[in-house]
């Protein structure tokens, strides 16, 4: 079996907040976007958000507004100076959850969260 990710979809409280927060503080360009739906071009992988109320009316996944699980994974974005992205985005109110820190494996890394907690990785490529 061979698995290729094709995209990430963020289930999210207020779809304009979200909207606002990926496509104007990040700067992610929107590939499509249908009612509570976007897509947001990142590369190879697309990231999208939905809400949870509109996830629940189309899947039936009885998701709600306190389920804690932004706090289990993360989405990463590779970018060239993780220092002067973190400052663009404090600038920006952005809460920064991990200042830059150089791993010893030589990556530089920094957290940030995006407005219903998802944890957000800027980092370096590996290598």
């Amino acid at each position: 079996m061979k698995l290729a990710m094709k995209y990430v979809i963020l289930y999210v409280n207020d779809f304009e907040q979200s909207m606002r927060f990926y496509r104007d503080i990040l700067g992610l360009p929107v590939k499509m976007e249908a009612g509570t739906y976007v897509e947001f071009d990142t590369g190879a992988t697309t990231l999208s958000i939905n809400t949870r109320e509109s996830v629940n009316e189309l899947l039936g996944l009885g998701l709600t507004a306190d389920v804690p699980a932004a706090s289990s994974f993360e989405v990463g974005f590779v970018v060239e100076d993780v220092a002067a992205v973190i400052e663009e985005l404090r600038g920006q109110q952005v809460p920064i959850v991990r200042e830059p820190v150089t791993k010893p494996w030589g990556q530089t890394v920094a957290y940030i969260t995006d407005p219903d907690g998802h944890f957000i990785e800027i980092c370096t490529a590996v290598g």
